[in-house]
């Protein structure tokens, strides 16, 4: 894996890091291929609960890197083009929004850790997570309309969800700067700590304390929610409902609460 995303794995818990602290993490070809990497690392390891995504250094994620990306949707002589804003058949997602849609697409809860500075591509990072925990002094910004662009790592398909339409709207045209209190006033972050990290951690271990089958069945409802159909929504409740009643992890749940004592569980399969 490129030493862009650092991952380590302790108790349930990925540990994710953007590790281009000298430049606060910005993404350049190399990140965003890292991102996608260890996205789908993680997504076939049995043993991951909970995912706490921050970065190094003095900020979360300052966005595009210009230097590396300058010209890459052009088309010309000098060799091939790297495809960020094609859909290849058979996917949903071009290469540059798959560092994001693979993240919020994992079976398990992504939580971001944001410090510093969660600006475009950066924010857009945070917002493919399940959860935000933000710093009261970080910033956040909707900042592509600055250089003549639009939100393109699937950010305008969430971002409504968070905030409403109207905020949504305000938020990309103007793209103006958003402190981590009014952010979490505003539904762009879940909640402000002094150490996103710390914090983000201590939650991710207790929801992996969580069965978890559990776990990614709650994830999995909740974000089908508003997307399909009560009926759907209904009756994919009560299947994933049917099939945790009874079953080892949940009987575990019970027993260990009764008995006063941490619940071991087994991952799954």
């Amino acid at each position: 894996m490129s030493d862009r995303v650092v991952v380590e794995v302790e108790d349930g818990v990925a540990d994710v890091r953007l590790n281009r602290a000298d430049k606060m993490n910005a993404l350049d070809s190399a990140m965003f291929h890292a991102l996608s990497e260890a996205a789908d690392r993680i997504r076939e390891r049995s043993d991951v609960r909970v995912v706490v995504l921050s970065g190094e250094g003095r900020a979360f994620c300052a966005g595009l890197d210009f230097d590396s990306f300058r010209g890459m949707a052009d088309s010309d002589d000098s060799g091939p083009r790297e495809p960020v804003l094609e859909i290849p058949e058979g996917r949903i997602t071009s290469s540059g929004q798959e560092p994001v849609y693979a993240w919020s697409s994992l079976e398990v809860p992504v939580i971001a850790a944001v410090h510093g500075v969660a600006l475009g591509g950066g924010l857009q990072l945070a917002l493919g997570a399940d959860l935000r925990i933000v710093a009261p002094d970080a910033k956040l910004s909707v900042l592509e309309i600055r250089w003549g662009l639009v939100p393109d790592m699937t950010g305008t398909q969430i971002l409504p969800q968070l905030v409403g339409l109207d905020v949504a709207k305000e938020l990309a045209l103007t793209g103006r700067m958003v402190e981590g209190t009014e952010a979490v006033a505003l539904g762009l972050a879940t909640k402000l700590a002094d150490d996103p990290r710390a914090t983000a951690l201590a939650m991710a271990r207790d929801i992996a304390g969580k069965n978890p089958h559990a776990i990614r069945g709650t994830k999995r409802l909740l974000d089908l929610a508003g997307r399909v159909t009560l009926a759907e929504g209904f009756a994919e409740e009560a299947r994933i409902q049917r099939a945790l009643i009874g079953s080892p992890n949940q009987v575990e749940a019970v027993t260990a609460y009764f008995e006063r004592r941490d619940a071991v569980y087994a991952d799954p399969s």
